[in-house]
């Protein structure tokens, strides 16, 4: 017999919403957990990332809620996956008239503690600012009856541990059910589910491969502001039908279609934000061939059906690793070969290790095109279009002796007009300038005396001084999450101007201060003057 959600004990409600969202027949853990969770037992669940564990402990927990007081806590070990998690909460819950929200550091406490008061039923928070909102009075567990821990092994690794404990400790164990899901269970998770868990039932699924052997994987390291001229190299060089390019936002994705579209690339963005007429025409668009760079964010990751794909880029490395999978699994479909190509910054090789153990695949570091790889390439498609017309020529003939004639008669050999022919092709097929790329290895040499003296020298040179820097003012600062490298690639990419051009960045509580070459002031003043920075708009004027 085929189990179902509806064989499992799920109210209607819920069944329906499964129903919209296509669901089929549950996965091996949300068999074996909902029901057990529905019966009122705690569960220690041991399953990968990607197994469906979400809605295996979210189902069963929104299948017994009522009332409008909080009365769920689920912990998460990152601010994405708290994001992505209450969204499918959030998704799951239609029709049940839930309020859920996430609660993470790196933004401003306002906007949690007004949504708090307010009231909502499910919390989906990380350790750190859980905690806080604990310590400071504002959180309220008194009512918590289902307390949830994802990725319990990614907490330990974190350094969440003692965090996660202090949570516990503040919810009351009577009428208590807990839910903990982790990868592995280490003794440390392991003494944690003895100390907070009544009785859990262990339920373990194997984990089974999620990449295709048919996918070429690779990837490079790049600098955060060099990485539109490294996806330009690639789009330069590569042979490819279609390609996905993945951001992590939707402002990412727009912004960096619209960035191609103007350096001549046939690139459109696709993100959860637009209508589904709109999504569908862009879909058409891209089957029909009309398109060929489809700029995207994880929502093309699952659900939309897009065939001869050849290429996946992640521009930005995804935060989990089974969203790399789901990413990646656009190409190398039907048996067909695909290529799935990443970029990295420097501080960003862990995230490439955990995505090896997780696929279980050694994904191999690659070198980017050089420029003269381009300019070849350009040259080989220049010849290809080049010979396609003059075999043309030779089979219908041509017009054009009269002209060619006068030119021989001006004292110009055939050599040289052929040459002004070239050169003007060249001049009409508008290629956008090759940009450099900084060398990431190029300070590899220096020991660590050097590298701390050369940062401090750095952090403490003022560069606003300089006569030829001029100081502008964003209106975002680390009330907002903003980062060094979020301005560069901001101002730079917008502006089209150099990443290295950019002086020194001072960020503030509320504004950041960057200062920028007199020669580029205009462009950023003028194509960046409303720019976006990690998702929010950022007003640029002169300090």
């Amino acid at each position: 017999m085929t189990l179902t959600f509806a064989s499992l004990g799920l109210q209607p409600t819920l069944l329906n919403t499964l129903n919209e969202l296509d669901y089929d027949d549950p996965t091996p853990i949300q068999a074996q957990a909902i029901p057990l969770a529905l019966s009122g037992k705690d569960i220690l669940g041991q399953a990968q990332t990607g197994t469906g564990k979400t809605a295996a402990f979210t189902l069963p927990v929104l299948h017994q809620m009522s009332g409008y007081a909080l009365q769920t806590l689920i912990l998460a070990p990152t601010r994405e996956l708290a994001i992505q998690v209450s969204q499918a909460v959030y998704q799951y819950s239609k029709g049940m008239d839930l309020k859920v929200l996430p609660v993470y550091g790196g933004t401003a406490y306002d906007r949690q503690i007004r949504r708090i008061k307010k009231g909502v039923q499910v919390i989906v928070g990380t350790p750190g600012r859980t905690l806080d909102l604990i310590n400071k009075g504002i959180l309220r567990l008194d009512d918590i009856r289902y307390v949830i821990l994802d990725e319990a092994d990614e907490m330990l690794r974190l350094g969440f541990i003692e965090d996660v404990e202090s949570i516990l400790s503040s919810v009351p164990k009577t009428n208590r059910q807990t839910l903990l899901f982790s990868a592995t269970f280490s003794n440390p998770v392991l003494r944690l589910a003895q100390n907070y868990m009544q009785d859990p039932v262990h339920v373990e699924i194997e984990a089974e491969q999620v990449t295709a052997d048919n996918i070429d994987q690779h990837y490079f390291v790049v600098r955060n502001a060099d990485k539109v001229e490294a996806l330009s190299r690639l789009l330069e060089t590569e042979t490819y039908q279609n390609v996905l390019v993945f951001t992590r936002t939707k402002v990412g994705s727009a912004e960096l279609a619209q960035t191609l579209i103007d350096r001549g690339y046939p690139a459109v963005a696709i993100h959860g934000d637009l209508a589904q007429n709109e999504r569908e025409r862009i879909l058409r668009g891209f089957r029909d061939g009309k398109l060929n760079v489809l700029v995207a964010t994880d929502v093309v990751g699952r659900g939309v059906d897009l065939s001869d794909i050849t290429h996946v880029i992640n521009y930005d490395v995804p935060q989990l690793p089974i969203d790399y999978v789901h990413r990646i699994g656009r190409t190398g479909r039907a048996g067909r070969a695909g290529t799935a190509m990443t970029f990295i910054t420097g501080k960003e090789h862990y995230r490439i290790k955990k995505i090896e153990s997780f696929i279980e695949t050694k994904i191999s570091k690659a070198k980017l095109p050089t420029g003269e790889d381009v300019q070849t390439a350009r040259d080989t498609r220049m010849r290809a279009k080049l010979v396609a017309h003059i075999d043309k020529v030779v089979q219908d003939g041509t017009d054009d002796f009269e002209l060619i004639d006068s030119l021989l008669a001006d004292g110009y050999d055939a050599e040289q007009i052929v040459s002004g022919m070239m050169a003007m092709l060249r001049a009409e097929s508008n290629d956008y300038p090759i940009g450099e790329i900084r060398d990431v290895h190029q300070r590899s040499g220096e020991t660590r005396r050097e590298k701390r003296k050369r940062k401090r020298k750095s952090n403490n040179r003022e560069k606003y001084d300089d006569a030829n820097m001029v100081r502008l003012v964003m209106s975002v600062g680390k009330s907002s999450g903003v980062r060094p490298g979020d301005v560069v690639r901001s101002i730079a990419s917008t502006a089209q101007i150099p990443g290295s051009s950019i002086g020194a960045i001072k960020i503030q509580r509320h504004k950041t201060f960057v200062d920028v070459p007199q020669t580029h002031v205009q462009a950023v003043l003028t194509k960046a003057k409303t720019a976006h920075v990690r998702g929010e708009r950022a007003h640029v004027q002169r300090a």
